[in-house]
């Protein structure tokens, strides 16, 4: 028998809406009890709550010749680092993610990575074989966003493009709809179940890699003996 330890198991949420009470933050929430529940661990990183600055700052672009990276940039890659799973919770707002999204793409998950890695399909070393996941709500329908071209640019922009260039091993996208005050209990509930579905999945993902991984290093183990 494999153990496999809670350590093992490590989500980050990293959670983006500046109003407390939003529903952005019972979506965080719901994700992070399904993963207690299925006996792995998380932590919600709340960009807005921490001040967490999107602005890129020039010394943080590879290219400079003072490449260095922020401290806080280093705190939230230490997260990134203890995680088998990131998930962002954002809202769309007029068509795209909040600024405060991008800017944490910016300066956290694209900290160090040039334009010749991506060119060529370097794999990230800090990103590379994590699971990837988006829960995103938008105030207007799923339908109206495809009409008007906005949810393909952003499926293509967020989902396919972002697991390429972060070698991500997986991107799953959980999008809640027609999220307007006020929202129904019902329809909060089936959101949120939808949410904690999304979130087991996940769980059952990386304990299967967990186990797959242990088993290898104590094969190894036993033929290195």
């Amino acid at each position: 028998m494999v153990n496999v330890t809670p350590a093992d198991l490590h989500h980050l949420v990293v959670l983006a809406h500046p109003a407390e009470a939003s529903f952005n933050h019972a979506v965080a929430a719901a994700y992070a009890d399904a993963v207690r529940e299925c006996g792995q661990s998380v932590t919600i990183r709340d960009l807005y709550r921490t001040g967490f600055d999107p602005l890129l700052r020039a010394e943080e672009r590879p290219e400079a010749a003072d490449f260095h990276l922020s401290p806080d940039v280093r705190q939230e890659l230490a997260l990134v680092g203890d995680a088998g799973a990131i998930t962002l919770v954002y809202p769309i707002w007029f068509g795209m993610p909040p600024a405060i999204i991008v800017g944490y793409i910016d300066r956290v998950l694209g900290a160090g990575l040039t334009a010749t890695a991506i060119r060529h399909d370097r794999p990230s070393e800090t990103l590379q074989n994590k699971q990837f996941v988006l829960l995103t709500t938008s105030g207007a329908t799923l339908p109206w966003l495809a009409e008007r071209g906005q949810w393909e640019g952003m499926r293509e922009a967020f989902d396919t493009y972002l697991e390429t260039i972060f070698s991500f091993e997986t991107v799953e996208h959980e999008h809640l709809d027609s999220i307007v005050a006020p929202l129904s209990p019902d329809y909060a509930g089936q959101c949120l179940e939808r949410v904690a579905e999304r979130a087991r999945l996940t769980c059952s993902v990386m304990l299967s890699k967990a186990h797959e991984r242990q088993k290898t290093e104590k094969l190894a183990r036993l033929s290195g003996e």
